[in-house]
């Protein structure tokens, strides 16, 4: 199974995403296809016979063509027809290269490809990996963008708005002036003439109709030829039915019965005037709603300082390879993904977590492309490039759910496949309803009321709707540090009831440590420690990680001999002569040795949520250790956000139920699945949601992929596993449960914008069509002008983009620093998870 993403040009309404949808999914051998009206995409997926080329063919059959883009690039070590071929096929392999021509000669190639699917930068990539490196000519360095597109479409209705304002300003003061200036009408016939006044409008009309005009006539017609009438086809009709009345009446009246000689030029101008308004404002509001994917476009680095051989040369980031050296300077952004090698320094991560506080980073430590390094001066190793580093990825989730359907698109769909005939069908029968019952004269009022219906009922703010809010809010929630692995999950985050939270490193840091040591007489501290620390550095728990990082240096401890590791119990070893037991209170008695006063700390430390261990030397306790997972700072605040959100709140954990209870009163979590071990995480969701309830499942381990899956929401966090991201719907860029509650947030909000904008488009088009037929005339006298008609369907749109545009404004609802303040309470670390 293959998935092709497309760019599709001549899409103006929910109808034309219809058509287009359902042209791609007769294709045989096409599995699915979802088309977004907002970012003018498509994305399909096949298998044979389907190809790309068959789906080409399609599009361009139907009217709405793929979007082709071509770049030359520049190759390197070319020597022979073979290198010639092997370059061509390497790149005609690629996904949505349509075409590849390789010069020996001029050592380039050209290159054409399906917007959306391909970039310059992976046909660079696809040549360098077949042994010829490419480059990209600085005029090429970048890939179409859409945001470009827009703005030079914008650009041009805007051109074309103020041409076909500019001649229709006199038409409409020649027919309306009578209306608006007393005695302007009377003045016209005892100058000019209304002869030739109707001349002057008719040349002026004519020259906004086949000029700005043009482009609803060229698509409008031919898609009402194919049977598939879509929004240019009711601007056609419409405009061309007033227009041709008109030319009638004012060349051939003798057709036209006295009463009925009227011309509504006028009407014919202002119509397109106002519809190339609407689609300026809607280009220009559309190339606003994919801000947010720009923003991450323009953190990549376009070169970076590559160490090669014994000299330090600046390269394109194309051409940077794993394993390569960076040098990054001091306020450099980082250009791919890697490990430090050497230097010291703090980055602005800002750009990945949303958290405004640099990040130390020294020999060791992870870097990622796009953010910003500061003060300090490092090297690096380049461990992902291209399309694998994080930011890449991190385009690519937010461009997948800005393409997405949700569920509720899926009434949008239903309606407007049947909407343009529909309409078609109402003006035709308003035009005849006209003619057999209206006033004289019948056929104006006929003509008029037809014209109406038509131009007031085009379903571009249906097919809007939905599209835009998601491009909006999804780029939005990128921002704020939550990506949407799968468009969906936005409106199914609004059904969950319950969200059950994996205990170690979602509640906690994931780190335990030591908190608590209580000594028995004559027993030193710093030497009690290390004797412990010495027998724990064989061992693997986790509770010996938090131990060894309380004594520090682990090159100054002692050696340890004869050391044991017993289930269930502890360790034992021999450190400098010293018989050394660490272990749980069951050791202790099973090796005989007397706990005296011991018993009652330890009892203490596990009331109050940790793990008391207990250290014997040469057969003596010594001293009794507690050892916690803090809780993060932010999981109090979190859980009481989701609480005020009307959300009840689980824990899942593999601590005693008594200690989890405890926590859990101290935490306000509503229900608590205590003692589970990792492969009962399916079977604890099962329970919880055992009574119908939805259910989100937030976790970070290799151990939760199963629960994340298996959960009607699951959401990584971020700093977690690749499995566990690659599980989830939803992935959070911070570390802690801030983002939880900031999904569920703008999951909401975008929700809301999209009912009203859905409620704005079919209450709009419920209630106007009706007017614009004329059912007030009878008892109000109220007949809709075809004029007024074009105003409202282009303001209607214009509202859904505005409205939709109002999510760039969401702010975090727990922004930085809320919770800040350290909790008191700690969890006991659970080995199971």
């Amino acid at each position: 199974m293959n998935t092709l993403n497309l760019s599709v040009g001549g899409m103006s309404c929910a109808s034309c995403v219809g058509r287009v949808e359902r042209t791609l999914a007769a294709l045989p051998g096409v599995e699915s296809a979802s088309v977004n009206l907002a970012n003018e995409s498509a994305r399909v997926t096949f298998s044979d016979p389907a190809d790309t080329g068959a789906i080409k063919e399609a599009l361009d059959k139907a009217g709405y063509p793929a979007r082709i883009g071509e770049v030359t690039l520049r190759v390197e070590n070319m020597s022979c027809a073979s290198c010639v071929g092997r370059v061509e096929r390497a790149l005609e392999k690629l996904p949505g290269v349509m075409e590849a021509l390789v010069n020996l000669a001029s050592e380039t190639a050209r290159v054409r490809y399906l917007e959306g699917q391909v970039t310059p930068e992976a046909l660079v990539r696809t040549a360098t990996d077949a042994g010829y490196p490419a480059s990209l000519p600085n005029a090429a360095s970048n890939a179409p963008d859409a945001g470009d597109r827009k703005a030079a479409e914008a650009a041009d209705l805007r051109r074309l708005t103020l041409i076909a304002g500019a001649l229709t300003l006199p038409v409409f003061l020649l027919e309306m002036g009578g209306h608006l200036i007393p005695g302007f009408h009377v003045f016209i016939g005892n100058t000019i003439g209304h002869q030739t006044s109707w001349v002057i409008q008719f040349i002026l009309t004519s020259l906004v109709l086949f000029g700005p005009g043009r482009r609803f006539y060229q698509k409008g017609f031919p898609a009402l030829l194919r049977g598939a009438p879509d929004m240019n086809s009711l601007v056609a009709i419409g405009t061309s039915a007033a227009y041709g009345y008109s030319v009638i009446a004012t060349f051939l009246p003798s057709l036209l019965p006295a009463e009925t000689r009227a011309v509504y030029f006028e009407a014919a101008a202002v119509i397109v005037v106002l519809i190339l308004l609407g689609r300026w404002l809607e280009a220009r509001a559309k190339g606003r709603t994919g801000q947010a994917i720009r923003k991450l476009v323009g953190l990549q680095a376009k070169s970076a300082m590559v160490e090669r051989g014994d000299t330090t040369i600046e390269l394109p980031i194309e051409q940077i390879v794993v394993g390569d050296v960076i040098r990054v300077r001091p306020g450099e952004r980082i250009a791919v993904d890697g490990e430090v090698i050497s230097g010291m320094t703090y980055v602005d991560e800002s750009m990945l977590t949303g958290e405004p506080i640099p990040v130390g980073k020294d020999a060791g430590d992870s870097v990622v492309g796009g953010t910003v390094n500061g003060t300090g001066a490092i090297s690096f190793r380049a461990t992902a490039v291209g399309a694998d580093t994080m930011l890449a990825q991190i385009i690519r989730m937010v461009e997948e759910a800005q393409g997405a359907k949700l569920p509720i698109q899926g009434l949008v769909d239903r309606i407007t496949m049947w909407f343009v005939p529909a309409v078609m069908t109402l003006a035709a029968l308003t035009v005849l309803v006209w003619l057999v019952f209206g006033p004289d004269p019948a056929l104006t009022y006929a003509l008029v009321a037809g014209v109406a219906v038509l131009i007031i009922a085009c379903p571009c703010a249906m097919g809007l709707a939905t599209p835009t809010s998601i491009m909006v809010g999804t780029g939005r929630a990128a921002e704020l540090g939550v990506l949407f692995r799968k468009g969906d999950a936005l409106q199914r985050l609004q059904e969950v009831q319950v969200v059950a939270l994996d205990k170690t490193g979602t509640i906690t840091e994931g780190k335990p440590a030591l908190t608590d040591m209580e000594l028995a007489p004559g027993m030193d501290h710093d030497q009690v420690l290390c004797l412990v620390a010495a027998v724990e550095a064989s061992s693997e728990h986790p509770v010996a990680e938090a131990i060894l990082r309380a004594a520090g240096d682990r090159s100054s401890l002692p050696d340890m001999t004869d050391f044991a590791s017993i289930t269930g119990f502890g360790v034992r070893g021999n450190v400098d002569g010293h018989d050394v037991l660490v272990g749980a209170r069951r050791l202790m008695e099973r090796e005989g040795i007397e706990l005296e006063g011991f018993v009652s700390f330890g009892e203490t430390f596990a009331a109050a949520g940790k793990t008391p261990l207990f250290a014997a030397i040469d057969g003596r306790i010594a001293a009794v250790i507690a050892v916690s997972d803090p809780i993060k700072p932010t999981s109090r605040t979190a859980i009481a956000a989701l609480h005020e959100l009307g959300l009840q709140v689980a824990m899942i954990t593999g601590d005693a139920k008594a200690t989890a209870e405890a926590i859990a009163t101290e935490l306000g979590i509503d229900h608590v699945v205590a003692e589970v071990l990792p492969d009962g995480k399916v079977a604890a969701l099962e329970a919880l949601r055992a009574d119908g309830r939805k259910l989100a499942f937030v976790g970070d381990g290799i151990n939760d992929a199963p629960a994340l899956a298996h959960a009607d929401i699951g959401i990584a966090i971020g700093t977690g596993t690749d499995v566990a991201i690659e599980s989830a719907d939803v992935v959070l860029m911070t570390g802690d449960l801030r983002g939880v509650v900031n999904a569920f947030d703008i999951s909401a909000r975008t929700m809301r914008n999209i009912r009203q904008n859905l409620g704005w488009a079919f209450g709009y088009n419920t209630a106007l069509i009706p007017v614009a037929a004329g059912v007030l005339y009878p008892a109000f006298g109220i007949l809709l002008s075809p004029v007024l008609a074009a105003g409202a369907m282009a303001l209607s749109s214009v509202f859904v983009l505005s409205n939709a545009l109002r999510l760039r404004r969401v702010q975090p609802v727990l922004p930085e620093g809320a919770g800040q303040a350290k909790s008191d309470l700690s969890l006991s670390p659970a080995p199971a998870e």
